[in-house]
């Protein structure tokens, strides 16, 4: 179903496009999170550090396309917001002869440098092996992770939330099977969770195109409109290539603070892993009203209609804060029962390592109810140059230094260098902050702001 956010109601719009991302962001997480699991009850902890690394490395290409195809989703929302649908249309054809070129490059560079980037990640030598094994045939799939990431982007662009739902649905339970049948039934291990990743990816992508054809859309499209065009092509990468760019920048400074956590050890090197995935779903809700705030913002922002867009923003903090306390509490005060899901060998150093990073991220998960909702609602506006900047800043002059210092104290606890996520974040929201004062009154005018 295709929404207008230009009219009505703010709040219930909001929450009912919002609902939508958000199970499909849980989906993606679980998605993520079920090799880890079943690996946790079949592998051993060197087979855990191998995906966890190796999976943040497939996540930086999967960001980067993410970023990218928000171009489609901001310049679509914002010509429907127009009432231009044909132009929508070819935003969208557009943006598809575009990614099908990145797919296949992204594909052929990310086989290729499999072996050096791992060992550029300092992983204990018990992974190194598996690690690469995982990294070399996910990286095969590359082009299926474009592919159903460009659907998603396309649909949130029009105002359907539950399109990219259906497609990681399809996707996650597919890699459950696999997983069950190819590392619990065939015991292949680290080799069978990437090839059931890359499975899934690869029908998940036919199924969708599939039920995508039987779909009515707000426009006129047809495969003739699947073609380069300079216009279009150049305004979603001018839209896309700095949140892409912030996207790879950060997954960077994340890469570093992983190799840094490696050489404190296999049990630290697991334990980091575990937490990251348990992360993934400590902060669902601030990501979803990020992805959300955005396709919001984007059709108000082409109506003008800027006083809704602002409500937006307030609606979406002041409904993601409550939700991220009890998820950060939990995650602080219990958070060795959230690790214990993902792991149940006999090395109780690898719980206890996850736990004491989790405390870290639990801290983080209060500010991103903000920034996130903030970020979400600059890109929107089409200000992804500044969300790309502040969060360069927070990463590169913040995130990266502060592990680094901390990771050199003697006896450091994984706590400690965890806290280099949540002081970065403190950064970036001043930042923010400041630029969303600057807007408001720019020319003496709320830009930013302005009532209807």
């Amino acid at each position: 179903m295709n929404q207008n956010f230009t009219e009505g109601k703010i709040l219930l719009p909001l929450l009912k496009f919002a609902l939508p991302v958000l199970l499909a962001s849980l989906i993606q997480t679980l998605y993520g999170a079920v090799d880890l699991l079943i690996l946790g009850k079949f592998g051993t902890a060197s087979d855990i550090s191998a995906v966890s690394t190796g999976d943040r490395m497939m996540q930086t290409v999967t960001t980067i396309i993410i970023g990218l195809s928000m171009g489609i989703t901001i310049l679509a929302g914002q010509k429907i917001g127009e009432g231009r649908p044909e132009d929508a249309g070819k935003t969208i054809g557009s943006g598809i002869w575009m990614f099908s070129v990145i797919g296949i490059v992204f594909t052929v560079f990310a086989v290729s440098l499999t072996n050096p980037l791992v060992y550029l990640m300092q992983v204990p030598a018990e992974a190194v092996g598996e690690t690469i094994t995982y990294v070399r045939i996910c990286a095969a799939g590359t082009v299926f992770i474009v592919a159903y990431n460009v659907i998603g982007s396309i649909f949130r662009g029009i105002g359907d939330s539950r399109m990219p739902l259906i497609t990681v649905a399809i996707s996650c339970g597919l890699n459950v099977l696999g997983d069950l049948a190819l590392v619990g039934g065939l015991h292949l291990g680290v080799a069978g969770a990437a090839l059931s990743t890359v499975i899934s990816q690869f029908t998940s992508v036919t199924l969708s195109v599939l039920i995508i054809k039987r779909r009515s859309l707000p426009f006129a499209f047809s495969g003739k409109m699947i073609r380069f065009d300079r216009e279009y092509v150049g305004r979603i990468l001018n839209l896309g290539m700095p949140v892409a760019f912030q996207n790879l920048l950060i997954n960077i400074s994340f890469l570093v603070l992983i190799a840094v956590i490696n050489t404190l050890g296999l049990a630290a090197s697991a334990g980091v892993g575990i937490a990251g995935k348990v992360t993934g779903f400590v902060m669902l809700v601030p990501s979803a009203f990020s992805q959300a705030m955005a396709a919001f913002v984007a059709q108000n922002v082409g109506a003008r209609h800027y006083g809704r867009a602002r409500k937006a923003l307030l609606y979406g903090i002041a409904t993601s804060l409550p939700i991220s306390t009890v998820m950060g509490w939990f995650a602080f005060f219990h958070g060795d029962i959230l690790a214990s899901w993902f792991y149940s060998g006999e090395n109780g150093d690898v719980i206890f390592a996850a736990w004491d990073y989790l405390k870290a991220y639990a801290i983080d998960c209060l500010l991103t109810s903000f920034l996130f909702s903030m970020t979400g609602y600059f890109n929107g506006f089409g200000k992804t140059i500044f969300v790309m900047v502040q969060g360069i800043l927070g990463a590169f002059f913040v995130r990266i230094p502060v592990s680094v210092v901390m990771s050199r104290i003697p006896g450091v606890s994984l706590f400690m260098v965890g806290l280099a996520t949540p002081a970065s974040t403190v950064v970036q929201l001043i930042l923010c902050g400041f630029y969303f004062w600057r807007q408001s009154r720019k020319a003496g005018v709320e830009y930013l702001s302005q009532v209807e």
